[in-house]
Formats: C-alpha cells, sequence, structure tokens
C-alpha cells in the first residue's frame, strides 16, 4: 500500500510543478549567459572540518548551532531554513559529510553542490521516511524534466551518523553511503546534464511541508509539516573535501559550460585523470519501492521542489540588480584556507570591511 501511495505521490507532483529553467537554483551571475562575472574562489587543496565549532570557511544562514555533535540547523516554525555554503568552490573532486538527518513530516534535509552556471550535484533525506536518501543532479539549471532522481536504502539515516560522500570528475559521479557505491554517473548517461563547472558547498534544512510552497513541493516532501512536533534538526560533525584541482581561482574561459573552458589561477584543472571505475551497485530502489536492475541509463519516477529556500527564483530579480554581486560568496584575492579549513589572510592583506561582511 505505502509504495502505490508514493508512486501516486510521484506522478502527481510530476503534474503540478511547472518550473521554469532558471527557478531550479539561484546565481548571482550566470557566466554561461553573461561575460562580466567574478572569479571563484578556489579551494585547491583538501580540508578537514570539525564542526563543533564554527567554521569560517562557511557563511551561514538562519540560525546555526555548534556542539559536540557538530552543527545543528533546526527548523521549529514556518520560514525556517538555517543552512551554511563554503566560500570557496571545488573543480572536481570528493566530498565526504558525516551527518544526521532530521526527522519530521515535510521536512527535508539538503547536501548540495551547486556552480555559478546551475549544474548541481544533490543528497537528499525526507524526515517522513527514515530509511532512504534521495540522488540528483542537474545541468544548467536544465528542470523541464524531473526523471535524474533515485532512491537509496538508508536506514537509521535520523538516528546514527553516517559518511555521505560525492566524488566527481570529468568521467564518473559516485555516490556512496559509509563507502558503499549506491549510484554512479558518467557523461554519456546524463542526457547532456553532466555537472562540470566550479562547485560550491550548501547544506542545511527546511520545510518543504510549509503551507506556503506549493502543492507539488508540499506532496514531494511527504507533507505538510505539523510544527507543533517539533523542533527538528538535522546535525553535520565534520566534512572532508579534496579539491582535485589546484589554483587561487577558477575562471570561465567563455560562456560554454564545459570543463575544458575552466581556466585556474596559478594552479592547474585535474579531470580526475582515468575514469574512478566504479561499478554501479546490482540494484536501485524505483519510486514505487520495488528493485529493478541498475543501469546507468535508468532512472526513478521522481520529482524534485522547484526551489530550494536558500535559492529564490532568478525571475524575481531583474538583470539590472545582478552586477553588483553583493551577496557574491568567496575569497578577497590572495587568501587561502588552511587543511583545517580556517580561512587565512596574506600575510600584508589589509583588514577589509568586505570581507568581513563576508564572514
Amino acid at each position: 500500500m505505502r509504495s502505490t501511495i508514493r508512486a501516486v505521490v510521484a506522478l502527481a507532483s510530476a503534474a503540478l510543478l511547472v518550473a521554469p529553467s532558471s527557478a531550479q537554483t539561484y546565481t548571482n551571475c550566470n557566466p554561461t549567459l553573461r561575460s562580466d562575472c567574478p572569479a571563484d574562489s578556489a579551494l585547491g587543496r583538501t580540508v578537514s572540518i570539525d564542526f563543533s565549532s564554527e567554521s569560517d570557511s562557511f557563511t551561514p544562514q538562519g540560525a546555526t548551532t555548534y556542539g559536540s555533535d557538530g552543527v545543528s540547523f533546526t527548523v521549529s516554525k514556518s520560514g525556517d531554513s538555517p543552512q551554511l555554503t563554503s566560500k570557496w568552490y571545488i573543480m572536481f573532486g570528493k566530498v565526504d559529510v558525516v551527518m544526521k538527518a532530521a526527522p519530521g513530516k515535510g521536512i527535508v534535509s539538503s547536501f548540495v553542490m551547486q556552480s555559478d552556471d546551475l549544474d548541481e550535484i544533490d543528497w537528499e533525506w525526507l524526515g517522513a521516511d527514515s530509511e532512504e536518501v534521495q540522488t540528483n543532479y542537474f545541468g544548467k539549471g536544465q528542470t523541464t524534466t524531473y526523471n535524474r532522481g533515485a532512491f537509496h536504502a538508508d536506514a537509521g539515516s535520523q538516528s546514527t551518523f553516517k559518511t555521505y560522500s560525492i566524488e566527481w570528475t570529468a568521467t564518473q559521479i559516485v555516490w556512496s553511503i559509509d563507502g558503499n557505491t549506491v549510484r554512479t554517473l558518467e557523461p554519456a548517461n546524463a542526457d547532456n546534464q553532466y555537472p562540470q563547472t566550479p562547485m560550491q558547498i550548501k547544506f542545511g534544512a527546511w520545510s518543504g511541508g510549509d503551507s506556503a510552497n506549493a502543492p507539488g513541493t508540499i506532496e514531494w516532501a511527504r507533507g505538510p509539516t505539523d510544527y507543533s512536533q517539533g523542533p527538528f534538526t538535522m546535525q553535520v560533525k565534520s566534512l572532508k573535501v579534496a579539491d582535485y584541482s589546484t589554483g587561487t581561482q577558477y575562471i570561465y574561459g567563455d560562456q560554454s559550460g564545459t570543463w575544458q573552458s575552466i581556466k585556474s589561477n596559478g594552479g592547474t584543472i585535474n579531470n580526475g585523470g582515468s575514469p574512478i571505475v566504479v561499478d554501479p551497485p546490482a540494484v536501485t530502489a524505483t519510486a514505487s519501492g520495488q528493485p529493478i536492475p541498475f543501469t546507468p541509463t535508468e532512472t526513478t519516477v521522481y520529482t524534485k521542489p522547484s526551489v530550494y529556500p536558500w535559492v529564490p527564483d532568478a525571475t524575481t530579480l531583474s538583470t539590472a540588480a545582478q552586477p553588483t554581486y553583493a551577496n557574491y560568496p568567496g575569497l578577497p584575492s590572495g587568501w587561502t584556507v588552511s587543511s583545517s579549513g580556517k580561512v587565512v589572510p596574506p600575510s600584508a592583506a589589509p583588514v577589509s570591511k568586505t570581507f568581513y561582511y563576508l564572514l
């Protein structure tokens, strides 16, 4: 019965969602549409971040708290959507996040890698189901179809800290849980939507089941959310990020949005070399809950909310308002990041009010 309901909800959500291509995610400046976008601050190394205390590598939004179990993102009322966004980008690499998803009908825990031209790689957990996680990807913000997502068994996601990983190169993306591969993707099977441009990291919790959301989003989140049952908390204990490329900035060399067009200031773009060669898992769960043989071209009946709460619909912002980049995250020229994720100024760097605004 449960699997039948899930399939019906997924199909209903797809019918309700009518999202323009610009509404999936938001960017202050899309380098495939403009030639005056600022360069992306490059991580250019490997960092391990302990979230028992605040990290200056991330820009917070909403209320985040820190303790022995890491950083907590709590949703207790309508409008709450705490999250962290990295001030740097990676150009291919591996990310390991140790975290525990939030419970609660309608509550969504999200871990997103996103680029300026709207390439995206996701992990998402729905609080109504502690037994599964969803993976997804998007290329250049294209949301005319919602057929890329997949469901994966993930028992205990709300009660146990687990390590969720994404390894991303020019030849393959691998999603894994505690070292076990649950999904792979190659460019040939990505319908010309393979993510391949410098990515920020964003993670946090929000209420997809809030009454202010579109009906399709509420159904996708298995809401509506009952805030009287909260608060609902997602926790991230630590994060390890390996940037496979080096340098201080990543620059779009043209407007093609291909990885070959990306340039490094003071370093090298590393496409990952040889293919990762990780075999796909034997089975994957469909939206109906029934396992099917996995092939790289198969996807599940899955719908995506039209927009995250922390990345507003770009159609609400005029082109004229965008060139100021007032909220554009990043590091000033010459600043670096230590192996523990701490932002370090150059020895002669002036104290900048603009920088402390970004902090």
